[in-house]
């Protein structure tokens, strides 16, 4: 236990706390830039068990805050290269890496009881959302919000992030962001500062420590935001805030109804291949103009009654889509973000 001395001298930890943080089991969602200081913090306080769930590989380009990482990783699969890091700096761990994307059909299974080859890794104490991802935050945060777990959930871009505690006992993401912001901006198409990513993560996984801790005051219902391009740092309490009562949620292809009516919204240029088999194209404003129209005969026209599903990268599109349609007396619409996994 001598690793873990300075830490166990403060009295909010102790032994109990690091008997705690032992027992504690944590998925992080998005081995990134958010997920490189999450794991190097929780695993150097250890926290018994890791489970790491990204698809994607190490690429030169994120190397610069993507700090877990080095040129002889390029190439090999986040979680693979993250665990061996991770085990190298504190072989006491166990880490299980899942190089795969979270999903609204397969959320549950990483959240509860499962066998993954491993032995049964029982249900998470925490999730931490690193993936920077509209789809996988509501996706995540409807699944806690439903299982009573706490959420710790990110996000950064330029040189601005803000970093929240979720569900568990505080309100969800939803109640906080209601509504997507108005543009899909991301680190490839904006850019970002490596530090500032580096800031927010460190400060997911203290949020993350202080939770599983029972720390007070307690992280969950409470923001905190970073802005380095004006040099400030604020925080808010949003334990109060309301879920909203009209949510449009994210789906998969898996789960989609065999009477669902799909529309993609992205045009032929951009996605030549539709996002599922039988999804009908059309763009946002004309699916939007045909039905507000009630004698409108366009390919577009869509069957209130039916359950029907838009389409788009990230989920900007089609949710801005979708609360039009909502106004127009649909009331069973889901978001499919077809190129934002985490």
């Amino acid at each position: 236990m001598s690793r873990y001395a300075r830490q166990m001298t403060l009295p909010e930890v102790g032994a109990v706390g690091q008997a705690r943080l032992a027992r504690a089991h944590v998925l992080v969602v998005g081995v990134g830039g958010l997920g490189a200081p999450v794991l190097q913090y929780l695993a150097g306080a250890g926290v018994g068990q890791l489970t790491l769930l990204d698809p994607d590989r190490v690429e030169a380009s994120n190397l610069h805050r993507q700090v877990l990482f080095t040129m002889a990783d390029i190439g090999q699969p986040k979680v693979r290269a993250a665990q061996a890091h991770l085990m190298a700096r504190n072989p006491g761990l166990t880490v299980h890496p899942l190089a795969e994307a979270l999903s609204a059909a397969n959320v549950a299974r990483y959240l509860g009881d499962r066998d993954l080859g491993d032995g049964d890794l029982g249900a998470v104490d925490l999730v931490v959302d690193a993936a920077d991802s509209f789809a996988t935050s509501y996706i995540l945060s409807d699944a806690c919000l439903a299982r009573g777990l706490p959420l710790i959930s990110a996000s950064v871009l330029a040189q601005r992030g803000y970093v929240g505690g979720f569900c568990g006992a505080a309100p969800s993401l939803r109640a906080l962001f209601p509504e997507l912001p108005e543009s899909a901006a991301s680190c490839a198409s904006a850019g970002v500062m490596g530090p500032v990513v580096g800031a927010i993560g460190a400060l997911q996984a203290q949020m993350a420590l202080k939770t599983l801790l029972g720390h007070s005051p307690a992280p969950l219902g409470r923001v905190m935001q970073i802005d380095m391009a004006d040099l400030t740092l604020s925080s808010f309490d949003f334990s109060s805030a309301c879920e909203p009562a009209d949510p449009l949620r994210f789906t998969s292809p898996e789960l989609i109804p065999a009477q669902a009516q799909v529309i993609d919204l992205r045009p032929v240029e951009e996605a030549p291949q539709p996002a599922v088999s039988g999804a009908r194209r059309c763009l946002p404003d004309d699916l939007i103009a045909a039905n507000s129209i009630a004698a409108a005969p366009a390919p577009a026209r869509l069957e209130p009654r039916l359950p029907t599903v838009l389409c788009c990268r990230s989920g900007v599109r089609a949710w801005r889509t979708g609360r039009a349609l909502q106004a127009q007396g649909f009331n069973q619409i889901e978001i499919l973000a077809v190129g934002d996994p985490a």
